[in-house]
């Protein structure tokens, strides 16, 4: 996306069954956060199967280190993230996630697709 400077990075691909894995990810802020608003999507094998939104920055609640950067400032997070899931079904699963804050501004989006298949 040309209006966002977005990266992330997984290690490796690891074994679904152990759900955990280290990432990294930066982004340069093109809009400040004063208020935060997710919007996520799972798609598998082409049908939505969770719709997920929630509010993570907000004046007087917003505990997370992001919360409250301005334009042109970086975040960045290296470090595991683990799935709450105790068995994932094999296929392909596409993820969507889209961040706004206060303005409707598209702070950052992302779209992927994962594998999950024993043959692989």
């Amino acid at each position: 996306d040309p209006q966002q400077d977005f990266a992330l990075s997984i290690d490796h691909c690891p074994d679904v069954m152990t759900r955990t894995f280290n990432i990294r990810s930066a982004i340069v802020l093109r809009h400040s956060i004063k208020e935060l608003y997710l919007k996520a999507n799972l798609i598998m094998n082409g049908k939505t199967i969770l719709t997920y939104s929630e509010t993570i920055c907000e004046p007087g609640h917003s505990n997370l280190i992001f919360c409250g950067k301005k334009k042109g400032e970086q975040f960045y997070y290296e470090g595991p993230v683990t799935l709450g899931i105790a068995e994932i079904p094999q296929g392909d699963y596409t993820v969507s996630v889209k961040l706004t804050n206060e303005d409707h501004a598209i702070v950052a989006c992302v779209d992927f697709t994962v594998k999950n298949y024993s043959d692989y």
